[in-house]
């Protein structure tokens, strides 16, 4: 009778595990670690290609910011049981490809116009996951990390030529 209420316990255990992270917080998760992975890159990029110190410094500041947000996002998808990906999305490796190939002013524009972008859609991504979220561990980082992605959007905004971007 122990070894069936032992067994029984760990079934429960591992279904309430499972059941933590909703696929709406799987996919959150998914996405987020992508696109820090992404900004990363991209920080890395402008870090070294920007031609203006404020692209420079913000390429800096994205690459430290997100890799610290991507270390924590690990920890707690650990804890949460969700698989993260090893690398950014296709379309995210691309527009990383296509800035690779920029410099110059040309380089700041789009660059600035990127994150303007990837911002925009990070700060929606985290808002619905600390609202709605239903994991609490992926749901408490969301609402930890989401003001920093709203200092980082007015940041991006203020870059050269990185207001522009709403109007494309």
């Amino acid at each position: 009778m122990k070894t069936i209420i032992a067994l029984f316990a760990a079934a429960t255990c591992v279904t309430t595990v499972a059941m933590a992270a909703s696929s709406t917080d799987t996919d959150f998760a998914t996405k987020a670690a992508q696109a820090g992975m992404a900004e990363v890159a991209a920080g890395k990029v402008a870090e070294s290609k920007g031609a203006s110190a404020s692209v420079k410094a913000f390429g800096k500041r994205m690459v430290a910011d997100h890799t610290k947000a991507g270390d924590e996002l690990k920890k707690v998808a650990d804890k949460s049981g969700v698989s993260l990906p090893a690398s950014p999305s296709p379309e995210q490796q691309q527009v990383n490809q296509r800035l690779e190939g920029m410099q110059g002013a040309d380089f700041d524009r789009a660059y600035s116009q990127q994150m303007v972008k990837d911002h925009e859609e990070a700060v929606a991504l985290f808002k619905n996951e600390a609202s709605a979220g239903s994991d609490a561990n992926l749901k408490a980082f969301a609402q930890k990390t989401l003001p920093t992605l709203e200092q980082h959007l007015k940041m991006a905004q203020a870059l050269p030529e990185g207001v522009q971007s709403k109007a494309h």
